[in-house]
């Protein structure tokens, strides 16, 4: 299928590959930004400058939260998917700035919902997040476990989107997959992730801040890998048929919420290894204690998502850090 999709994020790390890979395969993308300056807006413009080398591309600037804003755009445009991917980032800042993602999370998603309630598009597709499975200790994650214990304030607005969309999804009958993204990684990420960190420390020769003491174990997932998993899932809108025990398929809505990630989970100091591999050089080490609001492990069970879209491709850790090692090499001095 290919036809029109509205997006928000679509300067953001997940949005740039996925309206690149969309653009490539004939679709046409309408992306939304507000280019805030949370990180480098460089960076954003950067993405952007790329994705308009296509024709099939427009973008818009404007907040998530500026009421009317949206519907008004998507009205225009009657798009045949919306993919809401724009939201405040980041566990740690929402410590410090809870009420930035009041703003987009919470009010800016509700502008998305009364936008996708106007056009009825084919399928609303949005991100969510591991974040989600908060204090649960069982794994593999599975999308049928509790997450009604978030542990930062980050995780509880991505709790309350998929309760929000849930009830839209209800009410107006709009098709509806929440993806729950597990620590994703690849050229073009964000400054405020793991990777881009410790490979921006570790070519400085600066130390390294490594928590709970390095005994953490994260869904390492390659950005192409997922961005392949959503491309396959916007045509897998719910419906009224499960496909098996494992669906999260709503009983009261076309409503359902799927993990994405590689299924596989790896010590974070072997994602260190991999950073040292790739530059050539050793990190220095600095050993903390866990913070709040990290989980010390994450495990997507992804038996849900191969059913619905078949299993997705696997980078090997090694070789996704040394493609993203490769690009930051290249791009450091420009953003």
């Amino acid at each position: 299928m290919a036809g029109t999709v509205f997006m928000t994020g679509a300067a953001g790390f997940v949005g740039f590959h996925l309206a690149r890979r969309m653009l490539d395969a004939g679709w046409t993308v309408v992306g939304y930004d507000g280019l805030t300056p949370y990180y480098s807006p460089a960076l954003k413009q950067a993405r952007l400058d790329r994705l308009q080398d296509h024709d099939a591309f427009s973008h818009h600037q404007g907040m998530l939260e500026e009421e009317g804003r949206i519907t008004a755009l998507v009205d225009r445009v009657q798009p045949d998917v919306i993919i809401h991917l724009a939201a405040q980032a980041g566990v740690r800042y929402s410590i410090d700035a809870p009420h930035s993602y009041t703003r987009s999370n919470l009010m800016g998603t509700h502008e998305v919902l009364e936008a996708a309630r106007h056009v009825a598009p084919g399928h609303l597709v949005m991100a969510s997040s591991s974040s989600v499975y908060g204090a649960n200790t069982q794994m593999p994650y599975s999308e049928r476990h509790s997450t009604v214990h978030p542990i930062s304030f980050y995780a509880s607005t991505k709790v309350a989107n998929e309760a929000m969309a849930h009830s839209y999804a209800h009410l107006f009958g709009i098709p509806t997959t929440m993806l729950r993204f597990f620590t994703l990684y690849g050229p073009w990420g964000r400054p405020d992730m793991a990777l881009f960190k410790f490979t921006r420390a570790i070519l400085q020769g600066a130390p390294i801040d490594i928590y709970n003491h390095g005994r953490m174990q994260r869904d390492f997932t390659y950005i192409d890998d997922i961005v392949e998993g959503i491309l396959r899932m916007t045509d897998a809108a719910p419906g009224t048929d499960p496909v098996g025990e494992m669906d999260t398929l709503s009983p009261a809505a076309p409503f359902r919420v799927v993990n994405m990630g590689k299924g596989a989970p790896e010590p974070l100091l072997a994602f260190v290894e991999a950073i040292e591999a790739a530059t050539g050089r050793k990190a220095r080490r600095n050993l903390m204690p866990l913070q709040p609001g990290d989980l010390p492990a994450t495990w997507a069970d992804m038996q849900l998502c191969d059913a619905l879209v078949g299993p997705l491709p696997r980078t090997d850790l090694t070789r996704g850090v040394q493609h993203f090692v490769d690009w930051y090499r290249d791009w450091a001095g420009k953003i």
